[in-house]
């Protein structure tokens, strides 16, 4: 027999990195799902009570009565919706339904006088769910992932400006090449960061909603009340909780919003992994020292060892979330004809990615609180590569004429060991002015960084 603490969860997710992925809670759980379809169903109950047409009153403090159901709605409620639906009660059968159980749960909270009827009237499930997704959703990104990423480029921005003109050599195709500094990277990785977050700001704005029924026709409403306009009540319903209004559906909202969302969110996690690869590497090389933590265990039998964990971490989680995202995305646009039940098992899983995500964006800021620039290091590697000074000669000489500047720097330099005395020997034989010979000589590894640092002071 087991309990129920985080040792015997199934997934990591609610397990090992419990306390990582509690504050999701209020928007990807059960019960939290249970409360937004409680809240839709009220709402809509509202609405309705609103149409001239309809013989519903709900005014004053019955109207109050009503939202603090869902404003309310904790454990209990959850548990006894669940029962409804698995055991039923005294006077209902198990419904073997969820949303049917949320429509009963109403019913027993209703104010005197309205009847049990009027909630869930003409909708089908999906009217609710779709737009009880959304109602979680769009808040999961915005209070939950939104401010960490937020730190996280407020972290990369200020890494890049106190680095600014930190002199580095980079790598291209993992060979020695031009130097750059060491801020002028980073300030490439919190540029990327904004203008994805950007995106995925304007995804979460995109969220849309669908209220049309069975078949996305609106055909129950019709029957029922022929003159009203409904697609203008399910637009003015959508909008008025927060969401763009999906005039052109099935039985399901067609999830191209989400989709859109999944891959924003996918592409802001590229850069990231982009970046845990990178400071991994930097590590390796020496560039980033890690601060040792007392009492921590690098590796279990090597104890010199200080391991780049948080950035691995990060590169597994947000490549696992990647994955789920795109299956969520490509998966959830599909619907076989007006519907199919097969969407309903997989938008259980967003929260799962959304986890992954959440899950990587604190190992990454672990990962950074705990690295230091090696300056020496980076310096040290610049004079030991003097051959990369050859872009620089090559191109000076071209200036001044010199047709064969290119093959003659690359005689010199290309697979061999150069060392800046052999670069003055070029100089001195060169038939240049000694204006331009005191120019050559005056070139260094470590000063040869071109705009780097004016490019960090454009960042905003």
């Amino acid at each position: 027999m087991t309990d129920n603490g985080p040792l015997s969860a199934v997934s990591p997710l609610d397990g090992r990195y419990a306390g990582y992925t509690e504050p999701l809670q209020p928007y990807a759980s059960e019960q939290a799902l249970v409360g937004a379809r409680v809240e839709v169903e009220i709402e809509y109950l509202l609405a309705l009570a609103d149409l001239d047409v309809t013989p519903v009153s709900i005014v004053g403090s019955d109207r109050e009565q009503l939202r603090e159901v869902y404003h309310e709605f904790g454990h209990e409620d959850a548990q006894r919706v669940k029962q409804l639906e698995t055991e039923g009660d005294e006077s209902r059968p198990a419904t073997n339904h969820d949303v049917k159980a949320v429509e009963y749960f109403i019913r027993d909270h209703l104010p005197p006088g309205v009847g049990g009827e009027w909630v869930h009237f003409g909708l089908t499930s999906e009217d609710v769910t779709n737009i009880a997704y959304r109602l979680l959703l769009g808040p999961a990104v915005e209070t939950v992932l939104g401010p960490r990423l937020r730190s996280l480029r407020e972290e990369l921005t200020a890494m890049a400006r106190a680095h600014r003109d930190t002199p580095m050599l980079a790598r291209t195709h993992g060979q020695s090449a031009t130097p750059t500094t060491f801020g002028k990277e980073f300030a490439v990785y919190a540029s990327r960061l904004g203008r994805a977050t950007a995106a995925l700001d304007q995804a979460v704005e995109g969220l849309s909603g669908k209220l049309a029924g069975a078949s996305g026709t609106y055909a129950a409403h019709a029957a029922a009340y022929p003159g009203v306009d409904w697609p203008t009540f399910a637009r003015e319903f959508v909008e008025g909780l927060g969401l763009e209004h999906e005039p052109l559906t099935t039985q399901v909202n067609p999830c191209d919003d989400l989709a859109a969302l999944f891959d924003a969110l996918r592409r802001v996690n590229q850069v990231l992994l982009d970046l845990a690869l990178d400071c991994w590497l930097y590590i390796s090389d020496g560039y980033l020292g890690q601060e040792t933590v007392a009492g921590e265990t690098g590796s279990s039998t090597m104890p010199h060892k200080v391991n780049p964990i948080d950035f691995e971490n990060c590169e597994g989680n947000l490549s696992k979330a990647n994955s789920d995202l795109t299956f969520l995305g490509e998966y959830l646009t599909n619907s076989r004809l007006q519907r199919d039940l097969s969407d309903s098992t997989v938008k259980r899983n967003i929260g799962a990615a959304l986890a992954h995500c959440l899950l990587g964006y604190r190992k990454l800021e672990g990962g950074l609180e705990k690295v230091v620039p090696n300056e020496q290091v980076m310096r040290e590697d610049l004079e030991s590569t003097p051959e990369i000074l050859g872009e620089a000669v090559q191109t000076i000489l071209r200036r001044e004429g010199h047709e064969d500047a290119y093959e003659r720097v690359k005689s010199l330099t290309r697979g061999q060991e150069v060392t800046l005395a052999d670069f003055r020997d070029l100089f001195r034989e060169l038939d240049v002015s000694a204006d331009v010979r005191e120019e050559l000589l005056a070139l260094t590894p470590a000063g040869y960084t071109g705009l780097a640092d004016e490019l960090v002071d454009s960042l905003r």
